[in-house]
């Protein structure tokens, strides 16, 4: 018999990603009886509350459950995921958001580790939907959302909570999210119970969901930006050493470099077919998003509330 999971999607302003995640949830493989998907509408200004009240109107029909549920009181993806994580009724909790594109094995093949008893945490992979802008091949190139990264990570393994899923049992000894935290709470909330418990994570690269890239310069730069936030708030969290600052002497030299050397290799590539675009244009691209962390990173500041810790 398949195991019941509850499936958390935390939503703000949501009305253009709905249709198309509630269609992939619909198509869902894993058994429709054996899952409940919890829609967190986390104080949006839009149409997103009564979109999510007639598709669990329509999905009811077909069999499926879609739990409509709000959080308003604070303004947080993390505080809306655990609104989530109380209203459910599964021991498998699984997240992921509403700009995101599971595939319909994702479920089925995402909690197959959790026959394993010493599994706490299963991490799926997270790919790039296709696209034809610059920006978005950059990034596909650069693997900005593979979660090999995270399960890689120096100071302990995370999973990103665009693909998680994560046993009850974890959330009951360590806490839930950071509520008032803005960024880095997957990685924080990971960390506590690898780092607290006997549970495991394990990688599942076969379950996967898509998500589109930044595909403009103020988009990538804000995404960055926010990388250094995060880098600055597990600093302050748990101790981890803070990403390498690019100092101006050095982004001086290697926009030399790309001007005298890279730049007119990679044009005579693309202008006789072997090469793109995005090598042209890799190196500037990268100092961009580097600097763009390195100012996130020295601007951020963890407020009092956001070390605080939910329960169960």
């Amino acid at each position: 018999m398949s195991a019941s999971i509850s499936v958390i999607i935390p939503i703000y302003n949501g009305e253009q990603d709905l249709p198309g995640l509630i269609e992939t949830l619909r198509s869902q493989t894993y058994p429709a009886s054996c899952v409940e998907y919890l829609l967190v509408d986390n104080n949006s200004r839009d149409r997103t509350a009564e979109m999510l009240i007639a598709a669990s109107e329509e999905m009811a029909t077909q069999g499926i459950t879609l739990r409509p549920l709000t959080e308003a009181n604070i303004q947080s993806s993390y505080a809306a995921r655990n609104t989530g994580i109380r209203a459910a009724n599964s021991e498998i909790l699984v997240f992921t958001d509403a700009d995101c594109r599971p595939q319909p094995d994702w479920l089925t093949l995402l909690i197959e580790p959790f026959a394993k008893e010493n599994i706490g945490l299963v991490a799926g992979e997270v790919v790039a939907l296709p696209s034809q802008n610059l920006l978005e091949k950059y990034a596909d190139c650069k693997d900005v959302l593979s979660q090999k990264h995270t399960i890689n990570h120096p100071f302990c393994a995370y999973g990103q909570t665009a693909n998680l899923a994560v046993r009850r049992q974890a959330f009951e000894q360590v806490g839930l999210f950071r509520p008032y935290l803005t960024t880095g709470g997957d990685a924080d909330m990971c960390w506590r119970i690898l780092q607290g418990t006997d549970w495991e994570i394990e990688f599942v690269p076969r379950a996967i969901v898509r998500h589109r890239h930044r595909a403009t310069l103020e988009e990538l730069r804000s995404q960055w930006k926010r990388y250094g936030c995060s880098n600055r708030y597990l600093h302050e969290l748990h101790g981890v050493d803070l990403q390498r600052e690019l100092k101006g002497k050095e982004s001086l030299r290697r926009l030399a470099r790309w001007v005298l050397k890279e730049l007119p290799i990679n044009t005579l590539k693309v202008a006789t077919g072997k090469g793109s675009a995005v090598e042209l244009l890799q190196t500037p691209l990268d100092l961009f998003s580097f600097n763009a962390r390195t100012i996130g990173q020295r601007e951020a500041k963890l407020p009092e509330k956001a070390k605080e810790i939910d329960r169960l």
